[in-house]
C-alpha cells in the first residue's frame, strides 16, 4: 500500500511538473519562431525570413497605416524592400523579449546604408542611419499570423535626407 501511495505521488509531481511548463513551453516556441525570423533577417535572406509567415499573415506597419495582406506579398513589399535599399541592414533585439503565451513583442534597433532603391521608387541615398522601434507578434501553428511595427518613420527618413 505504501509502494503504491509513493508511486502515485511520484507520478502526481511528475504530471504537475510538466503542466506547470506546458504554457512555458508554447511561450518559448513562440519565442524561437521570432528569434529565427529575426536571424533571417539579418542573414539578408527574405525567402528563409518569409518562411516564417503563415500564408495568410498580417504585417502591419504603422508608418504606413495599411496593413500587407498574405505571405508574398510581406515578402516582396516588407522584407526585399528593405533588404534591397539597405543590403547591410542588422536589426537587433533590445533586452529580452515580453512573450504571453502565442504572443511576442520587444523593442529594437534597425540600422545599416541605404544603398539601394526602394520599392516605390525612391533612390538611394548612400546615407547611414539607425532607429529603434517596437515589435508585436501573433504565432499561430509555429508561424507568424501577424506582425505589427511601431518606430520613429521621421527620425529614419531625416536620417536619409528624405525630410
Amino acid at each position: 500500500m505504501t509502494m503504491h501511495r509513493r508511486q502515485f505521488l511520484s507520478s502526481a509531481a511528475i504530471a504537475g511538473a510538466l503542466l506547470a511548463t506546458g504554457p512555458s513551453f508554447a511561450a518559448d516556441t513562440a519565442q524561437s519562431v521570432v528569434e529565427a525570423y529575426l536571424a533571417a533577417w539579418n542573414a539578408h535572406d527574405s525567402t528563409k525570413a518569409a518562411s516564417y509567415f503563415a500564408d495568410d499573415v498580417i504585417y502591419y506597419d504603422a508608418s504606413v497605416g495599411t496593413p500587407v495582406k498574405g505571405k508574398e506579398t510581406a515578402k516582396t513589399g516588407v522584407i526585399d524592400n528593405f533588404l534591397k535599399a539597405v543590403p547591410d541592414a542588422v536589426w537587433t533585439m533590445k533586452g529580452a523579449p515580453v512573450v504571453e503565451g502565442d504572443r511576442v513583442s520587444f523593442e529594437w534597433e534597425f540600422s545599416g546604408t541605404n544603398t539601394g532603391a526602394w520599392a516605390d521608387g525612391t533612390a538611394a541615398t548612400g546615407k547611414k542611419f539607425s532607429f529603434t522601434g517596437a515589435s508585436m507578434f501573433s504565432i499561430k501553428d509555429g508561424k507568424i499570423a501577424t506582425q505589427s511595427d511601431y518606430y520613429d518613420a521621421l527620425g529614419f527618413y531625416k536620417q536619409l535626407g528624405l525630410m
